[in-house]
């Protein structure tokens, strides 16, 4: 064992006792599954307990290591903080599943709280509490379209909220100045604004510094699109493949991921909801209650719309993507032919099913990515302005009386995402296609080519 190896606190006798206790685990689920249906919950209780310690410790452990003289040590570190996020998805059912993931959420904010000083206890307490209403209240708007298990509704909600921690974690790694040696290669981590001025740079000639930032900036959110918008997508389709019947279920179950998503990222990012208590709650002498409700509230609607809308578009394809086989039954009976999807099928001899549904993940995730990188964009756009325009007017330079100057530039974005958005979304529920029950297909398929 190496001696960076060991200044982590990472040993063959501590990793054996984790993979031990894993392999008992198991064991107790299986006669779980056989015999006693309650003992799940005091399975899922203690896996989520020993894969949170477990990530809390390795994860402290690299933050606190000499990052750029232990490479190999923090690819391990990182090797099972991946496996630890892997192994809360296992193939359970949705009760144990929700113990799980709302055991390891638990733990992992409980932790978060003790370490803090007792000022900024409060204040994330304030910011979890805050957070928490647009949660319920978006929960409250989309479940309706489609009643879900309650077992289940909690459980996309913490998978959503845990789809938070590739980003996080990338970004820790980043500040860190972290590197990880594989042996074979190595990674060093980089911000996104830095790789994406870059990859600009190396591609565009003859632009001007104003031109090559503003570009920057949008591929900038382009990756961080990617990032999120894949983690949401493995969670979606690893947390609620089982329990979907319908295109609306999948819909319904994207709309609970974005939620989650949303409100981990109001809570532990320390420049929103955090930043707002302090700012306008907790600073002496300062307390701004107006200011810290419209920036409570500005977030809450528009920055979880954006979530809700592109992850949601996502489960409409991820939805298509799941029953491709009924959905070409379906197609083929009213006379609908797809000629680029028979033209693949002819070349490559891959099965129309997997094509099409293939196809449909791929462009669900592409539109999930630009919708959330526009959003950022948009958003982003004034401070990258010259004269960092606000509203309409300012941009156009029009005169002192001009109506423009009343319509803020944020509006754009609020019409497109808020307005547009829950149109959008409100008429994929009520689609007729959309709430047919199909049963759970999968398995079905599954079934029908292994006989």
């Amino acid at each position: 064992m190496s001696p960076s190896l060991l200044s982590l606190e990472i040993s063959l006798p501590k990793t054996a006792v984790v993979l031990g206790a894993v392999a008992v685990l198991a064991c107790l689920d299986l006669v779980a599954r056989i015999r006693h249906r309650q003992a799940r919950y005091a399975l899922g209780v203690t896996l989520g307990t020993i894969l949170s310690f477990g990530l809390i410790h390795v994860a402290a452990a690299i933050m606190q290591s000499d990052a750029p003289k232990q490479g190999q040590a923090i690819a391990l570190g990182v090797f099972l903080v991946i496996v630890a996020w892997r192994l809360l998805f296992g193939d359970w059912d949705a009760k144990t599943k929700a113990t799980v993931l709302g055991t390891f959420v638990f733990w992992i904010f409980f932790h978060v709280l003790v370490v803090k000083s007792p000022e900024d206890r409060t204040a994330h307490l304030i910011a979890i509490g805050t957070a928490a209403i647009p949660a319920v209240i978006w929960c409250t708007l989309f479940l309706p379209y489609h009643r879900e298990r309650l077992s289940v509704v909690f459980c996309m909600v913490f998978a959503g909220m845990l789809s938070t921690i590739p980003i996080l974690f990338y970004d820790a790694l980043v500040r860190g100045g972290a590197e990880l040696n594989f042996f074979l290669f190595r990674i060093v981590p980089q911000s996104f604004s830095s790789s994406a001025h870059v990859f600009v740079t190396s591609y565009t000639t003859g632009i001007s510094p104003l031109q090559t930032s503003i570009i920057s900036m949008f591929v900038s959110f382009l990756f961080v699109g990617i990032i999120e918008e894949t983690s949401k997508l493995w969670v979606l389709w690893r947390a609620g493949r089982r329990y979907v019947t319908s295109i609306d279920d999948v819909m319904q179950m994207a709309v609970l991921v974005a939620i989650g998503f949303a409100f981990a990222e109001n809570v532990t990012n320390s420049g929103y909801f955090l930043n707002f208590v302090r700012e306008f709650l907790l600073t002496p002498g300062k307390q701004d209650w107006g200011a810290f409700l419209g920036n409570v509230a500005g977030r809450s609607i528009l920055t979880s719309m954006v979530h809700i809308v592109s992850t949601g578009i996502m489960g409409y394809y991820v939805g298509l993507a799941l029953f491709a086989g009924p959905m070409l039954q379906e197609k083929q009976s009213r006379g609908i032919r797809y000629r680029m999807l028979e033209w693949c099928h002819d070349i490559l001899g891959i099965p129309k099913r997997d094509l099409y549904r293939r196809f449909k993940i791929i462009t669900g995730f592409s539109i999930a990515v630009f919708l959330h990188a526009l959003s950022n964009f948009l958003v982003s756009l004034p401070e990258a302005l010259p004269g960092n325009p606000r509203t309409v007017g300012d941009l156009l330079h029009s005169g002192s009386g001009s109506p423009l100057n009343f319509v803020a530039l944020l509006l754009l974005p609020t019409l497109i995402y808020v307005v547009g958005g829950f149109t959008l979304l409100t008429a994929l529920f009520q689609k007729k296609e959309n709430m047919k029950e199909r049963g759970h297909l999968i398995e079905q398929e599954v079934i029908a080519a292994e006989a």
